[in-house]
């Protein structure tokens, strides 16, 4: 029953929106109806400059980790682990609490890896800061990076062969290029914004 309580957790701490959060903390506009109206990390730093964008990263990235982390805590299934990590993406991606209208969900995602095992966020995020410094477009870094992120996890998990929790993320992968597909089409136009970019 403890096992079964976790996913339906997840997705609400999920649906937690950092961005939404912190804009009202600090007094900024809505990240849903200005700059490109995505609640993430990324708006917010156009919107508010880095502080904000830090906190809304690190808040973005806490949701993914804590639900994981407790799961692995509790000893739960890997099927369990897998819809916890699941779920909270889902959560940040459709979250309740805001009209089921989120983010794209990189830092959630990369939250969720970090939970699984330290070296599996590592890889992850030294293949985004690779592809950042020598292409310099945050969104194509992030596709990059997730795209391996299966990989990762099935050669760097600890436990022999996690088949469900590589099945998994390979769902969150695919979704994730779902929702960053005007990122997609504007990468293969060249009219995606570089780092550091002046709107």
């Amino acid at each position: 029953m403890t096992e079964l309580l976790l996913i339906p957790v997840a997705y609400l701490i999920g649906s937690l929106s950092a961005a939404i959060l912190v804009c009202q903390l600090l007094g900024l506009p809505d990240p849903r109806s200005e700059g490109s109206k995505n609640p993430g990390a990324t708006n917010v730093l156009r919107l508010g400059g880095k502080k904000a964008a830090l906190l809304t990263l690190a808040g973005d990235m806490v949701k993914g980790l804590f639900p994981v982390l407790l799961a692995i805590q509790l000893q739960a299934t890997e099927m369990t682990i897998a819809l916890t990590m699941l779920a909270a993406f889902l959560g940040h991606l459709y979250p309740l609490f805001f009209g089921f209208k989120g983010g794209k969900g990189v830092a959630t995602a990369l939250g969720t890896l970090i939970g699984l095992h330290w070296s599996i966020g590592l890889a992850t995020i030294v293949t985004w800061i690779g592809m950042a410094a020598i292409f310099r477009y945050s969104s194509l870094a992030a596709l990059t990076a997730i795209l391996l992120a299966p990989i990762y996890v099935w050669t760097l998990f600890p436990q022999s062969s996690p088949e469900i929790l590589t099945a998994t993320m390979a769902l969150i992968t695919a979704l994730l290029y779902w929702r960053h597909r005007s990122n997609i089409r504007n990468l293969l136009s060249g009219k995606e914004d570089k780092i550091g970019a002046k709107k």
